[in-house]
Protein backbone atom coordinates (compact mmCIF):
# COMPACT_ATOMS: atom_id res chain seq x y z
CA UNK A 1 0.00 0.00 0.00
CA UNK A 2 1.34 3.43 -0.92
CA UNK A 3 1.72 5.76 2.04
CA UNK A 4 1.61 9.35 0.90
CA UNK A 5 4.10 11.04 3.22
CA UNK A 6 6.47 13.93 2.48
CA UNK A 7 10.21 13.72 2.88
CA UNK A 8 11.98 14.25 6.16
CA UNK A 9 11.86 17.81 7.52
CA UNK A 10 14.76 20.14 6.84
CA UNK A 11 15.15 20.76 10.58
CA UNK A 12 14.40 17.51 12.48
CA UNK A 13 15.04 19.09 15.90
CA UNK A 14 12.51 21.87 15.28
CA UNK A 15 9.98 19.38 13.97
CA UNK A 16 10.48 17.14 17.00
CA UNK A 17 9.97 20.12 19.33
CA UNK A 18 6.81 21.11 17.44
CA UNK A 19 5.39 17.58 17.73
CA UNK A 20 6.15 17.44 21.43
CA UNK A 21 4.49 20.80 22.00
CA UNK A 22 1.40 19.76 20.05
CA UNK A 23 1.06 16.54 22.06
CA UNK A 24 1.45 18.48 25.29
CA UNK A 25 -1.23 20.98 24.28
CA UNK A 26 -3.59 18.16 23.28
CA UNK A 27 -3.15 16.45 26.63
CA UNK A 28 -3.67 19.71 28.53
CA UNK A 29 -6.87 20.47 26.62
CA UNK A 30 -8.27 16.99 27.31
CA UNK A 31 -7.43 17.24 31.01
CA UNK A 32 -9.02 20.70 31.20
CA UNK A 33 -12.25 19.42 29.66
CA UNK A 34 -12.36 16.45 32.03
CA UNK A 35 -11.86 18.80 35.00
CA UNK A 36 -14.79 20.86 33.71
CA UNK A 37 -16.95 17.73 33.66
CA UNK A 38 -15.89 16.91 37.23
CA UNK A 39 -16.79 20.42 38.42
CA UNK A 40 -20.17 20.26 36.68
CA UNK A 41 -20.89 16.87 38.24
CA UNK A 42 -20.09 18.29 41.66
CA UNK A 43 -22.48 21.18 41.08
CA UNK A 44 -25.37 19.05 39.82
CA UNK A 45 -26.53 18.37 43.39
CA UNK A 46 -27.06 22.10 43.90
CA UNK A 47 -29.56 22.64 41.07
CA UNK A 48 -32.15 20.84 38.99
CA UNK A 49 -30.27 19.52 35.96
CA UNK A 50 -33.30 18.07 34.14
CA UNK A 51 -34.08 21.24 32.12
CA UNK A 52 -30.48 21.09 30.83
CA UNK A 53 -30.77 17.53 29.51
CA UNK A 54 -32.03 16.54 26.06
CA UNK A 55 -35.73 15.73 26.11
CA UNK A 56 -36.74 13.96 22.89
CA UNK A 57 -39.58 15.49 20.92
CA UNK A 58 -39.90 18.60 23.11
CA UNK A 59 -38.93 21.98 21.73
CA UNK A 60 -37.73 23.05 25.16
CA UNK A 61 -35.56 19.96 25.22
CA UNK A 62 -33.45 21.34 22.37
CA UNK A 63 -31.59 23.46 24.92
CA UNK A 64 -29.91 20.26 26.04
CA UNK A 65 -28.00 20.12 22.74
CA UNK A 66 -25.59 22.62 24.27
CA UNK A 67 -25.54 21.54 27.92
CA UNK A 68 -26.27 17.79 28.05
CA UNK A 69 -22.66 16.64 27.34
CA UNK A 70 -21.55 18.50 30.47
CA UNK A 71 -23.88 16.50 32.76
CA UNK A 72 -23.57 12.93 34.07
CA UNK A 73 -25.86 10.64 35.94
CA UNK A 74 -23.38 8.81 38.22
CA UNK A 75 -19.68 8.69 39.13
CA UNK A 76 -19.25 5.55 37.04
CA UNK A 77 -20.78 7.31 34.07
CA UNK A 78 -18.39 10.22 34.54
CA UNK A 79 -15.30 8.01 34.94
CA UNK A 80 -16.09 6.01 31.81
CA UNK A 81 -16.47 9.13 29.68
CA UNK A 82 -13.50 10.90 31.30
CA UNK A 83 -11.10 8.06 30.49
CA UNK A 84 -12.30 7.92 26.89
CA UNK A 85 -11.97 11.69 26.53
CA UNK A 86 -8.43 11.67 27.88
CA UNK A 87 -7.25 9.09 25.35
CA UNK A 88 -9.36 9.89 22.30
CA UNK A 89 -9.27 13.65 22.87
CA UNK A 90 -5.50 13.70 23.24
CA UNK A 91 -5.06 11.42 20.23
CA UNK A 92 -7.37 13.45 18.00
CA UNK A 93 -5.93 16.84 18.99
CA UNK A 94 -2.35 15.63 18.66
CA UNK A 95 -2.73 14.18 15.16
CA UNK A 96 -5.57 16.33 13.77
CA UNK A 97 -5.75 19.58 15.78
CA UNK A 98 -7.57 21.57 13.09
CA UNK A 99 -9.97 18.84 12.02
CA UNK A 100 -10.83 18.05 15.65
CA UNK A 101 -11.60 21.65 16.60
CA UNK A 102 -13.67 22.17 13.46
CA UNK A 103 -15.50 18.90 13.85
CA UNK A 104 -16.20 19.20 17.59
CA UNK A 105 -19.42 21.23 17.06
CA UNK A 106 -20.70 18.52 14.71
CA UNK A 107 -20.03 15.80 17.27
CA UNK A 108 -21.38 17.89 20.17
CA UNK A 109 -24.60 18.91 18.46
CA UNK A 110 -24.96 15.57 16.64
CA UNK A 111 -24.96 13.74 19.97
CA UNK A 112 -27.88 15.77 21.30
CA UNK A 113 -29.72 15.88 17.99
CA UNK A 114 -29.61 12.10 17.68
CA UNK A 115 -31.10 11.74 21.15
CA UNK A 116 -33.75 14.36 20.46
CA UNK A 117 -34.84 12.78 17.18
CA UNK A 118 -34.67 9.07 18.08
CA UNK A 119 -35.07 9.01 21.87
CA UNK A 120 -38.18 7.87 23.71
CA UNK A 121 -40.58 10.67 24.70
CA UNK A 122 -40.39 11.58 28.37
CA UNK A 123 -36.76 10.42 28.75
CA UNK A 124 -33.74 12.56 29.62
CA UNK A 125 -30.41 12.15 27.81
CA UNK A 126 -27.16 13.49 29.22
CA UNK A 127 -23.45 12.73 29.21
CA UNK A 128 -20.42 13.14 26.96
CA UNK A 129 -20.52 9.60 25.56
CA UNK A 130 -21.82 10.89 22.23
CA UNK A 131 -18.78 13.16 21.96
CA UNK A 132 -16.43 10.27 22.76
CA UNK A 133 -18.05 8.20 20.01
CA UNK A 134 -17.63 11.11 17.63
CA UNK A 135 -13.92 11.36 18.45
CA UNK A 136 -13.40 7.64 17.96
CA UNK A 137 -15.13 7.64 14.57
CA UNK A 138 -13.27 10.80 13.56
CA UNK A 139 -9.85 9.27 14.27
CA UNK A 140 -10.75 5.89 12.79
CA UNK A 141 -12.25 7.22 9.55
CA UNK A 142 -9.44 9.74 9.05
CA UNK A 143 -6.98 6.87 9.25
CA UNK A 144 -8.84 5.15 6.41
CA UNK A 145 -9.08 8.31 4.31
CA UNK A 146 -5.63 9.85 4.72
CA UNK A 147 -3.51 6.67 5.02
CA UNK A 148 -0.32 8.40 6.11
CA UNK A 149 1.62 6.76 8.88
CA UNK A 150 0.49 8.93 11.84
CA UNK A 151 -3.14 8.59 10.73
CA UNK A 152 -2.93 4.81 10.43
CA UNK A 153 -1.22 4.55 13.83
CA UNK A 154 -3.83 6.79 15.49
CA UNK A 155 -6.69 4.83 13.92
CA UNK A 156 -5.24 1.53 15.12
CA UNK A 157 -4.78 2.85 18.68
CA UNK A 158 -8.33 4.20 18.78
CA UNK A 159 -9.75 0.92 17.47
CA UNK A 160 -7.62 -1.13 19.86
CA UNK A 161 -8.97 0.60 22.97
CA UNK A 162 -12.45 1.64 21.84
CA UNK A 163 -13.33 -0.50 18.84
CA UNK A 164 -16.41 -1.64 20.75
CA UNK A 165 -17.96 1.73 19.99
CA UNK A 166 -18.72 0.38 16.53
CA UNK A 167 -21.40 -1.72 18.25
CA UNK A 168 -22.62 0.67 20.96
CA UNK A 169 -24.17 2.95 18.37
CA UNK A 170 -26.93 0.32 18.28
CA UNK A 171 -29.30 -0.67 21.13
CA UNK A 172 -27.35 -2.71 23.67
CA UNK A 173 -28.37 -2.03 27.29
CA UNK A 174 -31.46 -0.46 28.85
CA UNK A 175 -30.81 3.04 30.09
CA UNK A 176 -27.88 3.65 27.71
CA UNK A 177 -28.48 6.41 25.19
CA UNK A 178 -27.43 4.67 22.00
CA UNK A 179 -29.23 7.45 20.14
CA UNK A 180 -26.69 10.02 21.31
CA UNK A 181 -23.91 7.57 20.48
CA UNK A 182 -25.14 7.27 16.92
CA UNK A 183 -25.62 11.02 16.57
CA UNK A 184 -22.08 11.70 17.77
CA UNK A 185 -20.66 8.98 15.52
CA UNK A 186 -22.41 10.47 12.48
CA UNK A 187 -20.97 13.86 13.40
CA UNK A 188 -17.49 12.34 13.62
CA UNK A 189 -17.79 10.64 10.24
CA UNK A 190 -19.03 13.85 8.60
CA UNK A 191 -16.18 15.80 10.18
CA UNK A 192 -13.68 13.25 8.91
CA UNK A 193 -14.91 13.60 5.33
CA UNK A 194 -15.26 17.38 5.40
CA UNK A 195 -12.03 18.24 7.22
CA UNK A 196 -9.67 15.46 6.13
CA UNK A 197 -7.44 18.01 4.37
CA UNK A 198 -7.48 20.57 7.19
CA UNK A 199 -4.25 19.24 8.74
CA UNK A 200 -1.11 18.85 6.59
CA UNK A 201 0.53 15.47 6.44
CA UNK A 202 3.46 15.59 8.89
CA UNK A 203 6.93 14.82 7.54
CA UNK A 204 8.40 11.52 8.52
CA UNK A 205 11.85 10.15 9.11
CA UNK A 206 13.31 8.18 6.22
CA UNK A 207 15.01 4.94 7.13
CA UNK A 208 18.38 3.82 5.76
CA UNK A 209 16.92 0.84 3.93
CA UNK A 210 14.53 3.15 2.06
CA UNK A 211 17.41 5.33 0.92
CA UNK A 212 19.40 2.26 -0.17
CA UNK A 213 16.47 0.96 -2.21
CA UNK A 214 16.01 4.32 -3.91
CA UNK A 215 19.72 4.56 -4.73
CA UNK A 216 19.74 1.01 -6.12
CA UNK A 217 16.69 1.75 -8.28
CA UNK A 218 18.25 4.98 -9.55
CA UNK A 219 21.53 3.21 -10.39
CA UNK A 220 19.61 0.47 -12.21
CA UNK A 221 17.76 3.05 -14.30
CA UNK A 222 20.98 4.86 -15.18
CA UNK A 223 22.69 1.61 -16.11
CA UNK A 224 19.81 0.50 -18.30
CA UNK A 225 19.66 3.90 -20.00
CA UNK A 226 23.43 3.84 -20.70
CA UNK A 227 24.15 0.26 -21.76
CA UNK A 228 20.91 -1.08 -23.11
CA UNK A 229 21.27 -1.72 -26.87
CA UNK A 230 18.77 -0.04 -29.17
CA UNK A 231 15.94 -1.89 -30.84
CA UNK A 232 16.80 -3.66 -34.14
CA UNK A 233 14.73 -1.31 -36.26
CA UNK A 234 16.60 1.69 -34.74
CA UNK A 235 20.06 0.43 -35.85
CA UNK A 236 21.21 2.13 -39.09
CA UNK A 237 22.18 -0.11 -42.03
CA UNK A 238 25.83 0.49 -42.98
CA UNK A 239 26.22 -2.04 -45.81
CA UNK A 240 23.87 -3.96 -48.07
CA UNK A 241 24.81 -6.97 -50.23
CA UNK A 242 24.48 -6.30 -53.95
CA UNK A 243 21.59 -8.26 -55.40
CA UNK A 244 22.69 -8.25 -59.06
CA UNK A 245 25.93 -10.23 -58.48
CA UNK A 246 25.84 -14.01 -57.99
CA UNK A 247 26.09 -15.05 -54.43
CA UNK A 248 28.55 -17.77 -53.46
CA UNK A 249 31.11 -19.81 -55.52
CA UNK A 250 30.57 -23.30 -56.92
CA UNK A 251 33.69 -25.47 -56.86
CA UNK A 252 33.90 -28.72 -58.81
CA UNK A 253 36.16 -31.51 -57.70
CA UNK A 254 38.59 -32.97 -60.28
CA UNK A 255 37.20 -35.97 -62.08
CA UNK A 256 38.97 -39.33 -62.46
CA UNK A 257 39.63 -41.05 -65.82
CA UNK A 258 40.78 -44.67 -66.02
CA UNK A 259 42.92 -45.54 -69.03
CA UNK A 260 43.09 -48.76 -70.97
CA UNK A 261 46.13 -49.80 -69.03
CA UNK A 262 44.24 -49.44 -65.84
CA UNK A 263 45.95 -46.26 -64.65
CA UNK A 264 43.93 -43.27 -63.57
CA UNK A 265 44.73 -39.69 -64.39
CA UNK A 266 43.03 -36.55 -63.13
CA UNK A 267 42.16 -33.33 -64.84
CA UNK A 268 40.88 -30.10 -63.36
CA UNK A 269 37.24 -29.52 -64.13
CA UNK A 270 36.72 -26.53 -61.87
CA UNK A 271 34.67 -23.69 -63.19
CA UNK A 272 35.99 -20.24 -63.40
CA UNK A 273 35.56 -18.40 -60.10
CA UNK A 274 33.47 -15.28 -60.06
CA UNK A 275 34.08 -12.83 -57.28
Amino acid sequence: MHLDSPDAPADPDAQRLHDRRRLSNALKASIAFVLLLVIMFGLQAAFDWRPLAVRPGEWAGLAGLLTAPLLHGSPGHLIANASALLLLGSLALAVYPRATLRGLPLMWLGSGLGAWLMGNPGSHHLGASGVTHGLMFLVFVLGLLRRDRPSIAAGMIAFLFYGGMLLTILPQEPGVSWQSHMGGAIGGVLAAFWFRYADPIPPRRRYSWEIEEEEAARAERERSDTFEPPAPHDVPVLWERPTEEPRGVVLRFPGRHVGSDGTADTHDTRDTRHD
